[in-house]
This record gives structure tokens, sequence and C-alpha cells, in this order.
């Protein structure tokens, strides 16, 4: 008897936690829906390269530096990252991954990021990818290099209200066209580019 009362006070407790949690959810999708923050915005506004040569094995060495700024245009909201995965990639081939530090951005606050990228990596080029990888290397800029940002973030409002963690759609930042640094050569300056933040306080994975 008292081993069933015990399950039923477990049963209560987990339903009104559970209850609680999905309450407080939705208690903040709702917030936003009704202040509407605007999206945080990133740009990338250099990339370089120093290395970037592509074997006959299919194997890719580089070395690319990118350059990033994150602006929080919200005069009340204040965004925790937690966790931040940047993604190269190459023709949309992933070229390799980075993990940057943690940061808090207050409100109306620029940060500055810079992920490096260096290393090597097995890359299946098609034929016609492979036929543009080399004219991009008879002129020293590479299309089609793309850094994508997963994240982890918590964001609050004023003082009052502060999310559980969440992960909001990937930042994807496409169609950089990047110069490769040679010793004695002058290279292109690039071409700073907005980077699609999407909706930015919703987790992707809410349906």
């Amino acid at each position: 008897m008292m081993h069933c009362r015990s399950r039923h006070i477990f049963g209560c407790i987990y339903c009104t936690t559970c209850s609680l949690l999905i309450m407080l959810m939705l208690s903040y999708y709702l917030l936003m829906v009704i202040i509407n923050p605007s999206n945080v915005e990133f740009y990338v506004t250099e990339a370089s390269l120093t290395q970037f040569n592509f074997t006959s094995n299919n194997t890719l060495f580089y070395h690319l530096k990118v350059n990033v700024t994150v602006r929080n245009p919200n005069k009340h909201m204040i965004v925790y990252y937690r966790n931040i995965t940047a993604i190269a990639w190459y023709k949309d081939n992933d070229v390799g991954r980075v993990s940057l530090a943690p940061f808090d951005q207050a409100h109306k606050n620029t940060t500055y990021l810079q992920a490096l990228f260096e290393g090597q990596n097995v890359i299946p080029l098609k034929p016609k990818q492979l036929g543009e990888y080399q004219e991009e290397t008879s002129i020293g800029v590479y299309n089609d290099l793309a850094v994508d940002f997963d994240l982890k973030i918590r964001s609050k409002y004023r003082k009052w209200f502060k999310s559980g963690r969440f992960n909001p759609p990937i930042v994807q930042c496409r169609r950089m066209r990047v110069p490769l640094i040679s010793n004695g050569k002058s290279a292109p300056s690039f071409i700073v580019i907005k980077c699609n933040s999407g909706s930015f306080f919703k987790d992707r994975g809410a349906h």
C-alpha cells in the first residue's frame, strides 16, 4: 500500500514538473511573439586563405581565417551563447569544424569573433566542381565557400524573464569569395557578407 502511494506521489510530482516546464516554454514563446525581438545580425567582415590545396586523392589541405561581427540590436534582450560550433563549407562539402568560446552579449551590443579552420579533409568534388576549383586556383580567389554557426543559447528579456537553453536556426554565411594570400602577391579585398540568422529567438526544434 505504501509502495503504491509512493509511486502515486512521484507520478504527481513528475506530472506537475512537466506541466510547469511546458507552461514556462509556452509563456516564453508567447512573450517572443508579443515583443517581437529583432534577429541578431551576423556579418563576415573578413576572410582569407593561406592554404587551399586539393590533391589527387581528394584531400583538401586548408587554412581559413574568418572574422565575424555579431550585433544584438535589441534594447531589452540579453543573449547568452553557451555552445558555438563554426562549420566551414566548400561547394556544399563539410570542410572542418571548430568550437568557439561561450560569451554573453548585452543589449545594443556588438561582439567580434574569429574562427580559424586548419587541417585536411577528404571531400568528394564532382568533375564540374574540380574544374571550378582549378579555375579559381588560377585566379587566386575561391568561390562557394561558406561558414555556418550552430548555436545553443539562452535569452533574457529585461531583468525578469530568462529562457531555458535552446537552438536557434543555424546561422548561414554563404557565397563567400575568399582570396588566397600568397607571399609577394597582392590579394583582392574581401566583400562583406551578411549572414542569414532566420527567426533567431525561435527554437529550430519547435513545431
